[in-house]
């Protein structure tokens, strides 16, 4: 079967569609060929894949052919299997017959004989040639077809249609179609099966001596052909990736030793895209065929289907696996290809498949992610096809126009130098290329980088090249060993022993065949030599001319190196890989700068710095960042290059000399104080970072400053002064509140490491803090610092993290109580009396050191400013239990400690400053006051009750107390305390003898919370009243020493009698009132209550030597013996009160007395009147108040009426009658006190009830 592989060749080049026979039996194809033609291609077609699954196939071509043409002649039985492709899926016999009898003699069985054939498929169409007008021929053209249709439709199948020429029926095309379809459908499976099961025959002698992969090869594309013409891709595509998967096993089968190819002029030209490079009779061999061309056949079938199925990005997937993999290959038969046949191949690769695939891809109609994985695939290619190219320009002599970046160190030295059996020679005739070679290496000035960094330059070469070539030489190097190192031309054998020649003699001539030996001596050869030798040799494996070009200088080289970059880098941008990209950028920004093109490098180098940055590779950051500060340099973007300087500086110090570091520093200082335009802002958050200190964070009430102390950390070499230098804090609570800036009044000078400086710090806000941003100055330099370091060790200077803390620094707490001012005491203090009075003073967490008190007494109260004011430690009654308890167990008889600390203090223009000692304990302020008060104590009676308020004895402190670091706090509170008399006096008469003696009884009730002793007590009785006997207002002595305890009472008899009635002379010379005067001593603790009045000595103890006299004013009232009117209630009806109903309430007045002349009244003859009642109870319809008219003699009388309306029901208190103007003592009345009456409820009416 393989030797009709030039035949299948041909055949399947010259048949891609499907043919359909045309049988003319009746020579109607001419007349019907337009309208068949027409038809084609097939709009929808619906056909069966390989697994028999329909698939609509669109726009499927086809061709109609008549039998007797040429291109169908028969063939042999065997040829006609073998090429079963070609053959027609369909044929469609064309007939037409007007007569009866002529188609049942001739055309009938001529038909018959057509379609006795069962491989074919066929269909027949009738034409007919009757006008419409003619109805005979009409009716004779029907009935012929209707015989055709009984004889050659069955129940299964119609294979029958009529074609009316005259008038075609609409549906006739569509029938048409239809019938074709279903015709090819099953031609193609049928021949899909034939070769399905002629393939599994073949597959199931694959291990047997006589299998033939050229006859499974032929059957496996001829299948997959039938799939391409029916544009079954998809089926075709995996015929081929199977056809390549079994290629592949019977390469790999050991024992079978086969040419590789690859060694013809123009295979160093990749061939995936063109299956038609080489026609397979040029690579079959034996029974398969040559690894280098079949594979790349295979490929390139594949890419031409993926091609039509608009899948582009597969094409490059599967094309850069393709191309690893088949240089590993070609690795392999390295020895036998041509010189660097392996990265020729893979250069021109590359580019084929990224002109085909571009060309081809149509962006925007794929999916996101596929899109970006074809641009990645896309880069990918470039820069594979990159590293190949710098290979071959590396071994031409171009190694110095290569950049010695680390991207390009890790591609090349990672990348084998070419392994031919032998390495290419020098031409005789080519020692001036190898002299002009040598110039240029002299010629060459080595790369200085900016600052003067000085280092070892990165390779580009996996091992020496000029080991690796002289190795590889035809015979023996055994010259000077270092010759071959470093190329010197001395000759060594000059320099060496003959036994040392001897030895030098038996080295083997390769490392891998130590058992062969070259007699033959040769000088090693020079690097220059290796660059001539190697650029001929390539001259000779390369055949396209634009990749010589490329080649021929070191401009070409740069560009077309130049263009691969930009086509790696743009792919790798428009992918995911956008990393890559920008690593790319930096490569393209070298060959930028060496053309001088610096801004555009600089806008390249920038990207590159900012990605080994974010990733935090400073090994390759430290490469690339000096190269952007020379660019940023010479393009005088002073900005850009001081920002360099610093991140060169906040790299990790082993990259960089200390004297490196120095020079960056020396930059940044001597750019910062030059003369330039405006101030240059710079982000130093790398260089400078700053913390809290270690320790819980700063804390301050509301309104107070402090000084804050941050860490800071300089990661510059040398001292650096910082002409100014601003802290921002930062709200945690609140995010609309902005930054507040702590500024340094100063210049700061930062060593090296760590730093610690101390900024003032206003009153904040409450909240809590911590550190923003720090900013300052250093000449027209203005840094900033936003990044924060964690708190190392103490004695780490330089511990850097770039972490941002959330511990605050600052806790400014919400405004609160830092302190307390109350009195001591609740108690009333004597009045007119110099008293202590107590202010304690309670720190809240809070110091109090420095605190000034200002001290305001309000109307009525005076400061003793003639005393001192004495301050001592205060403990409260619970601190003074919970202490006692703590100290139970050890101390049984202690007593509590009241006053640890004591100190008299001077009132100063109204303000006394605290003690250091009472600046964190709570302690009481003694301060000497007296109240003023002229107006003499009264006393009360059952006449006059006591009416005296006590905010009669109240008074008024005002305190301001002035604290905090700078008095910024401040604390007002105004205390009022409570002075009294000592004694409140009653009277009472407690009996009346007969012959007028009156016994007064006087209770003195105590009202502070101290111990009174009285001494003495007398009575100067008013006019009127005077004591019985001889008796001189006193009581009895034996009385006296009489003590009172606190809150209690004691009483004091007096015996009087009325004096006879003053004249009128007398009555103008009246007193008022009668004094009781009582001397007494108080004994009371200033800790409690009233106490002995302070003296020069007094600490509030209790003393009574002294004694106090107390007078207050008694009224006594001549008694009433007979009233002089009397009131009346008089009776209600006696049908009684009910709710509702007005009742007349009646009051009569009645004068007991003729009207004297003496008695008060506004009129002789009228009295006021008033009538109270309660308003829940009763409605008063009359005048509630009014004077009536009462004759002044005795026995008048008046009766006064008021209508009320009662409102509840019950027993309830009646109406009541008052007169305003007399006393009660003047009135009788009857009743003498409050009684009840009885209300009915209201009687019964409809107008009351309510529906329900």
């Amino acid at each position: 079967m393989a030797n009709y592989l030039a035949q299948f060749q041909s055949i399947k080049s010259a048949c891609d569609h499907i043919v359909i026979a045309v049988e003319d039996v009746s020579d109607l194809w001419p007349t019907v060929k337009s309208g068949f033609e027409e038809r084609l291609p097939f709009k929808r077609a619906c056909l069966n894949n390989k697994t028999r699954n329909l698939v609509f196939v669109e726009n499927l071509p086809a061709e109609f052919i008549l039998t007797t043409d040429s291109r169908l002649r028969s063939r042999f039985p065997q040829e006609q299997l073998l090429y079963w492709f070609r053959e027609p899926y369909a044929t469609v016999v064309l007939v037409t017959c007007e007569d009866l009898d002529e188609f049942k003699t001739i055309l009938k069985p001529r038909l018959k004989l057509i379609v006795q054939n069962d491989e074919r498929e066929w269909l027949i169409v009738f034409v007919s040639k009757a006008h419409p007008s003619n109805d005979q021929a009409t009716k004779m053209a029907k009935k012929v077809y209707a015989k055709i249709e009984v004889d050659f439709n069955s129940k299964k199948r119609e294979r029958c249609c009529k074609l009316d020429l005259h008038g075609p029926e609409p549906s006739f095309w569509e029938d048409l179609e239809s019938k074709i379809m279903e015709s090819i459908r099953n031609t193609l499976d049928r021949r899909v099966q034939f070769y399905e099961d002629e393939i599994r025959k073949l597959s199931e002698q694959r291990l047997m001596p006589v299998w033939n992969f050229c006859n499974f090869f032929i059957l496996k594309e001829s299948m997959a052909f039938i799939f391409e013409m029916a544009h079954l891709h998809e089926d075709a595509l995996r015929e081929y990736d199977e056809l390549e998967l079994c290629y592949l096993e019977t390469v790999n089968v050991s024992g079978k030793q086969r040419e590789f190819g690859g060694i013809d002029h123009g295979d160093d030209q990749a061939a995936l895209l063109s299956p038609a490079n080489k026609a397979l009779t040029q690579i079959v061999q034996d029974d398969s065929f040559r690894e280098f061309e079949f594979r790349q056949y295979l490929f390139a079938s594949q890419s031409k289907l993926l091609f039509k199925l608009n899948r582009p990005y597969e094409v490059a997937s599967r094309g850069y696996s393709f191309i690893i993999t088949f240089s590993k290959s070609l690795a392999k038969h390295e020895s036998i290809l041509p010189f660097c046949m392996r990265e020729v191949w893979v250069i021109t690769a590359c580019l084929a498949l990224i002109s085909a695939t571009s060309s081809h891809y149509n962006e925007g109609l794929a999916a996101l992610d596929i899109e970006k994985e074809f641009y990645r695939f896309l880069g990918d290619l470039y820069s594979l096809c990159r590293v190949k190219f710098m290979r071959l320009a590396y071994l031409i002599g171009y190694g110095s126009a290569i950049e010695r970046s680390p991207v390009n160190s890790a591609s090349l030295s990672m990348l084998p130098w070419p392994k031919p059996s032998v390495w290419p020679s020098v031409p005789p005739n080519a020692s001036s290329e190898v002299i002009a070679k040598e110039k240029l290496f002299l010629q060459e000035i080595p790369k200085v980088k900016h600052f003067g960094i000085q280092r070892k330059p990165l390779p580009l070469e996996p091992s020496v090249l000029l080991r690796e070539a002289n190795r590889r030489r035809a015979s023996l190097s055994v010259g000077n060993v270092s010759e071959m190192f470093d190329g010197s031309d001395s000759d060594a054998s000059l320099r060496m022993s003959p036994s040392n020649k001897s030895q030098v003699i038996t080295m083997s001539r390769t490392n891998s065949s130590p058992g062969i030996f070259e007699s033959s001596i040769d000088r090693p050869m020079r690097l220059a030599e290796i660059f001539v030798a190697s650029e001929h040799a390539l001259k000779h494996t390369i055949s396209n001319p634009d990749l010589w070009k490329s080649l021929s200088s070191v401009e070409e080289f740069e560009q077309k190196y130049l263009d691969l970059l930009k086509g790696a880098a743009d792919n790798y941008h428009r992918s995911w890989w956008k990393r890559h990209g920008v690593v790319l950028d930096g490569e393209i920004a070298a060959v930028c700068f060496k053309r001088g093109n610096f801004d555009l490098a600089a806008k390249s180098y920038e990207k590159v710095c900012a990605l080994y940055s974010g990733e935090g590779w400073q090994d390759l950051l430290a490469e690339v960042l000096p190269n952007l500060a020379e660019c940023q340099k010479i393009l005088n973007d002073k900005a850009g290059y001081l920002l360099s300087c610093v991140r060169l500086l906040s790299l990790d110090k082993g990259l960089f000399s200390k004297k490196e570091r120095q020079d960056f520093q020396s930059e940044v200082i001597s750019l910062a104080h030059s003369e330039m335009q405006d101030p240059v802002p710079l982000d130093v958050s790398s260089l400078i970072t700053f913390s809290g200190n270690p320790g819980p964070p700063l804390e301050l009430c509301d309104g107070d400053p402090g000084t804050l102390s941050v860490t800071v950390w300089s990661g510059f070499p040398d001292d650096i002064t910082l002409d100014s230098l601003n802290l921002s804090l930062t709200a945690t609570y609140n995010a609309d509140e902005g930054a507040k800036t702590l500024k340094s009044s100063t210049a700061t000078v930062l060593k090296p490491g760590k730093n610690t400086i101390t900024v003032d710090l206003p009153p904040q806000k409450p909240g809590s803090y911590v550190l923003g941003v720090l900013t300052g100055h250093i000449g027209l330099l203005r840094f900033r610092s936003h990044s924060f370091s964690k708190v190392g060790p103490a004695d780490s200077d330089d511990f850097m993290s770039y972490e941002k803390p959330t511990r605050p620094i600052l806790k400014v707490f919400n405004p609160r109580s830092l302190v307390d001012l109350a009195a001591a005491i609740s108690s009333p203090l004597l009045i007119n009396e110099a008293q202590w009075v107590g202010i304690i003073v309670r720190p809240v967490d809070y110091s109090l050191k420095g605190a000034v008190l200002h001290i305001d007494t309000g109307p009525g109260l005076k400061i003793e400013e003639s005393h001192f004011i004495e301050m001592e430690s205060y403990i409260s009654v619970s601190q003074s239990v919970a202490n006692l308890g703590n100290r139970h167990g050890s101390q049984k008889d202690s007593s509590l400690i009241v006053n640890k600390d004591f100190e008299q203090l001077h009132l100063n223009d109204g303000k006394i400053q605290l003690p250091d000692w009472a600046s964190n304990v709570n302690s009481i302020l003694w301060i000497p006051v007296r109240a003023l008060n002229n107006n003499l104590a009264r006393g009360s009676s059952s006449v006059t009750p006591q009416t005296q308020s006590i905010v009669d004895g109240m008074r008024t402190i005002a305190l301001k107390l002035e604290f905090g670091v700078s008095h910024n706090q401040i604390f007002e509170r105004t205390i009022a305390v409570h002075f009294t008399a000592p004694f409140h006096v009653s009277t009472r008469v407690s009996d009346k003898c007969i012959d007028g003696t009156i016994l007064l009884q006087v209770m003195l009730h105590s009202q502070v919370k101290a111990s009174l002793t009285i001494s003495d007590a007398w009575l100067d009785l008013q006019d009127g009243f005077v004591h019985t006997g001889q008796g001189n207002g006193r009581p009895t002595s034996g009385f006296f020493p009489l003590v009172i305890s606190p809150t209690s009472r004691a009483g004091l008899l007096f015996s009087i009698y009325l004096e006879k009635t003053p004249t009128e002379v007398e009555v103008e010379e009246l007193r008022p009132d009668s004094i009781l005067n009582i001397q007494y001593g108080i004994s009371g603790d200033r800790t409690v209550g009233a106490h002995t009045p302070v003296t020069s000595n007094s600490t509030g103890t209790e003393d009574a030597g002294e004694s106090l006299i107390f007078r207050s004013a008694l009224v006594l009232q001549r008694p009433v013996l007979d009233p002089s009117l009397a009131v009346g209630f008089l009776p209600l009806p006696s049908g009684g009160l009910r709710v509702g109903q007005l009742v007349s309430m009646q009051w009569r007045v009645e004068r007991l007395k003729d009207f004297e002349e003496n008695e008060a009244c506004q009129s002789k003859d009228e009295v006021l009147y008033e009538v109270n009642a309660n308003s829940d109870n009763w409605m008063i319809a009359g005048r509630k108040r009014g004077h009536i008219s009462l004759p002044t003699k005795q026995g008048s009388r008046i009766v006064i009426s008021i209508l009320c309306v009662p409102l509840v029901a019950g027993y309830v208190r009646p109406p009541h009658l008052d007169l305003p103007d007399v006393n009660e003592a003047n009135i009788s009345s009857n009743p003498p006190g409050p009684h009840l009456i009885c209300v009915l409820p209201p009687a019964l009416s409809s107008s009351f009830c309510v529906p329900a």
